[in-house]
C-alpha cells in the first residue's frame, strides 16, 4: 500500500465532497468547513500524487469520549486495509488526547469490519431518529 496517512493534515471541503460522491454518498458542499472546528482530529490517506482516497473524522466531548465518524475510502482503494489503518490511527489519536472511550455507530453489514478488523466490542446503545 503506497499511501501517506496523516493526522490533522490539510483537507478541503471539495476533496471530501468528491470522496463522498465516489462511493455513492450524498456529498454536501460546506459540510467539512462546518464540522472541522468541532473535531478532535481526522486521518487522511493520500496517493503519492496527493489524491485523497481515505478519511476518518474524530469528534469528541472535550474529555473522555471520542466518536469515530464518516470513515470513507474511495472504491478503487477499498479492501486493501486502508479503512483499517484509518481507524487504527484515529484510535491512537483519541488515546493520545486522553480519551477513555472511542464510540462508533455502523450499519449491520459492517459489524465484521468494526468488531473483527478494528477491535471494537459490541455494547448496548440507544438511538432516537430525529
Amino acid at each position: 500500500m503506497d499511501l501517506r496517512f496523516d493526522y490533522r493534515a490539510g483537507c478541503t471541503d471539495d476533496e471530501l465532497a468528491a470522496l463522498t460522491a465516489s462511493h455513492g454518498g450524498r456529498a454536501e458542499r460546506g459540510w467539512w468547513d462546518r464540522v472541522r472546528p468541532h473535531s478532535l482530529g481526522w486521518v487522511t490517506a493520500r496517493t503519492p500524487g496527493g489524491d485523497l482516497v481515505g478519511f476518518a473524522n474524530i469528534a469528541w466531548d472535550g474529555a473522555d469520549h471520542a466518536f469515530l465518524l464518516d470513515p470513507k475510502v474511495r472504491p478503487d482503494h477499498q479492501r486493501r486495509g486502508v479503512a483499517t489503518e484509518l481507524v487504527r490511527r484515529a484510535t491512537d489519536a483519541a488515546r493520545r488526547a486522553g480519551c477513555e472511550w472511542l464510540h462508533v455507530d455502523f450499519e449491520d453489514h459492517l459489524a465484521g469490519f468494526y468488531f473483527d478488523a478494528c477491535g471494537f466490542a459490541p455494547t448496548n446503545a440507544g438511538l432516537i431518529r430525529l
